[in-house]
């Protein structure tokens, strides 16, 4: 906890934090649209099945009788029970009869079909181009999309993983900055791939970099802020998510084409890379791991960056070390996730945030992820959610400031809950306050993310911080794989799935309950900062248990 001294010393919050800030979130609304990426590279157009004398019709006058093109599609194209085209379909006979003026024809609707065997015609007046199209990926090719959502979430889970730990052991910073680079790459080389299998392959690893990104992103903003300003850096970073969203619907409304969207997200990811190597390092982490001269560089250039002349010609190593003596008595070994579970205390912590973090996944990415579905327009849509989440992370931001931590972390959660549940029981005739309803559930699942981005940097230590943050977003995707998945158990009820994502919400936002508060906390810098805190409350709770007795 001494290094909170160090960093007043030098300035918490001067020149060089807004500078830092800056550069990481502009990141941060770069990155967003790639998780949400699918929503407009993997459109499914509208669609029917492609008959070389209807879409040829000159060439085959003996057929088509020069009859006009929707004569000739009411001939060999079924309708489907909304009297639209069916999509893949096709009359295994042409239907003439169909074009006799008020004819009556009852066994119209009986004749055979037979799938698509020349493949589709796609609607272009929304998209040029997605993978849909360009792979056709539809009719019983339409389980590649989720497999590619799917996947992408695999690539996150494992990023988080492996990036958690990697960030603990070799930096934040040469984390990130590997991230860029390989998001950039794998980003750009998505739009030039031939097949779908090389374009999930690239997709894979555009997710290993997004989860290295946004993790690491988090923790400089928050270890590089004194412990007061953390609640403010966390929402800051979370609110990029939120300025992403209309900044993707924006790109993807003038592109239209899939191959540009997915250059013109990815190639900015050179510059973040570029630019990365004047940001820097994590003080604390450096100090924390025994690289005391980089660190106490790393201090003085902040120093000067701020301001604080007087801290940069007076700060040394002596003065470092004899700050954090008792920190870096401690961190002489290496730390992993095991250490998460030695110590009762840290066991439960990390426990309850786990089921957090899988609540959050599991029901945004369940309820929130397919716009298409929702059958308005997805540009539109895309911004909506964006604008609607800044004042619901606003909101999140005042509560935790004023409430705490806890109670706002379990209230959002409950209250999601509670609004996606009271949407089952409202009949479809009141179509408004379903959409109202289901606007505030996405709403509170927004606050809780913002929450969440704070209390997981508060509950955990700086030497297995990253570690344990890397757990929990693996445990997210884990449930945002599982989210979607949950929608499939609609053919037994109707109901079950939003039963399911509103029941979820509510038990996590109780375990939350479980944790500790740490509003106006400085951070733990080691194990023993955590288990001392924890008998530090203890004993508080039973001197006023003692307390309540002795009036009795």
């Amino acid at each position: 906890m001494a290094f909170a001294e160090l960093l007043e010393y030098v300035g918490s919050s001067g020149r060089f934090q807004i500078s830092q800030v800056i550069s990481l979130v502009l990141a941060v609304i770069c990155v967003t649209p790639h998780n949400l990426l699918d929503n407009f590279t993997a459109a499914i157009p509208d669609h029917r099945c492609r008959l070389p004398f209807l879409d040829n019709a000159t060439a085959f006058p003996n057929i088509t009788r020069g009859l006009g093109p929707n004569a000739l599609l009411r001939v060999f194209i079924p309708l489907d029970k909304h009297q639209k085209l069916e999509r893949c379909r096709r009359y295994l006979h042409p239907q003439w009869q169909l074009l006799e003026l008020n004819a009556s024809v009852p066994n119209a609707s009986e004749a055979d079909t037979e799938p698509c065997l020349n493949g589709w015609i796609y609607d272009h007046s929304e998209f040029t181009s997605t993978i849909v199209s360009e792979w056709d990926m539809v009719c019983d090719w339409e389980f590649l999309k989720p497999m590619a959502q799917s996947i992408f979430m695999v690539g996150i889970v494992i990023g988080a993983a492996v990036c958690g730990p990697v960030s603990d052991r070799f930096g934040r910073k040469l984390v990130l900055s590997y991230c860029y680079l390989q998001l950039a790459i794998t980003g750009s080389c998505s739009a030039f791939v031939p097949n779908f299998s090389l374009y999930c392959c690239l997709r894979f690893l555009s997710a290993f970099a997004v989860a290295g990104i946004m993790m690491n992103t988090a923790i400089l903003m928050m270890e590089w802020t004194k412990t007061q300003a953390g609640a403010t850096m966390m929402t800051i970073s979370s609110l990029g998510f939120s300025f992403g969203q209309p900044f993707l619907a924006g790109v993807a409304y003038a592109t239209r084409d899939w191959f540009i969207l997915q250059l013109t997200l990815s190639i900015p990811f050179f510059l973040f890379f570029l630019h990365s190597w004047w940001l820097a390092e994590s003080a604390r982490w450096l100090i924390i791991t025994g690289k005391i001269d980089r660190g106490l560089h790393t201090l003085k250039k902040v120093a000067e960056m701020n301001g604080k002349k007087e801290a940069r010609d007076t700060l040394t190593i002596e003065t470092v070390t004899s700050t954090m003596r008792e920190e870096l008595m401690v961190t002489k070994t290496q730390h992993s996730m095991v250490d998460l579970f030695r110590t009762p205390e840290l066991c439960k912590r990390f426990c309850c945030i786990l089921s957090v973090w899988f609540a959050f996944g599991f029901t945004f990415y369940g309820v929130a992820l397919d716009l298409q579905s929702l059958g308005a327009n997805i540009f539109l849509l895309q911004v909506l959610f964006g604008v609607i989440d800044i004042p619901n992370k606003m909101g999140a931001f005042f509560a935790m400031n004023h409430l705490g931590r806890r109670v706002t972390q379990a209230g959002s959660l409950i209250l999601a809950g509670l609004c996606i549940l009271a949407n089952t029981m409202i009949p479809q005739e009141l179509q408004i306050l379903r959409v109202v309803l289901a606007v505030l559930g996405i709403g509170f699942v927004g606050s809780a993310f913002s929450t969440l981005a704070v209390y997981s940097t508060e509950l955990f230590p700086t030497v297995v911080r990253m570690t344990a943050i890397g757990g929990s977003q693996m445990t997210a995707r884990v449930g945002s794989i599982l989210g979607p998945l949950v929608r499939l158990l609609g053919q037994f009820h109707p109901l079950l799935p939003m039963l399911i994502y509103g029941g979820v919400s509510m038990i996590s936002g109780f375990l939350a309950l479980l944790l500790p508060e740490t509003l106006n906390l400085p951070l733990p810098d080691t194990i023993q900062d955590v288990k001392s805190r924890g008998h530090r409350m203890k004993s508080a709770e039973q001197a006023e248990n003692t307390v309540k007795l002795t009036r009795l």
